[in-house]
């Protein structure tokens, strides 16, 4: 076995340095879109809980003596729609149904026709530069791993 990435992460023959960089651009890209799903999943969890600390919360300012904040919260709070006409659950539908689903094809599209569908090239290129061939911890792939590195 050569020293370097697996051929899963090699470049094809003939692909141009400006194909790799604007892959890694890409891919950098949609690491972005990544995290912001998962805050939006965040989101959805936090509002799941809120509603149900809410309905507690009411409760608790009903037996406290206050029927009046407690049907307030009842009628202009529990239950309510974070965003006009939705709940969380549907903003994470419609995000993973329509950006989403539409900026992850298109990644694979781009992968698919400029490296035979090979996944990040960019950046095991880039691991090749920096890593020190020979030195434990630096290995190219985990089955270069051993006792004696």
């Amino acid at each position: 076995m050569s020293d370097g990435p697996d051929d899963e992460h090699r470049r094809p023959d003939g692909v141009t340095d400006a194909t790799v960089e604007a892959l890694g651009k890409l891919s950098a890209a949609l690491d972005h879109v990544e995290d912001a799903r998962g805050h939006l999943y965040a989101f959805h969890r936090l509002m799941g809980s809120a509603e149900s600390t809410l309905e507690e919360a009411t409760a608790m300012v009903r037996e406290a003596g206050h029927p009046e904040l407690a049907d307030a919260l009842d009628r202009d709070v529990l239950g309510g729609n974070p965003l006009p006409g939705r709940w969380s659950f549907q903003m994470v539908e419609e995000f993973d149904d329509g950006y989403y689903a539409r900026a992850r094809s298109i990644q694979q599209r781009a992968l698919d026709e400029l490296v035979e569908g090979r996944r990040h090239v960019f950046e095991a290129e880039m691991k090749e530069l920096r890593r020190t061939h020979g030195r434990r911890g630096h290995e190219a792939r985990p089955d270069e791993v051993s006792d004696e590195t």
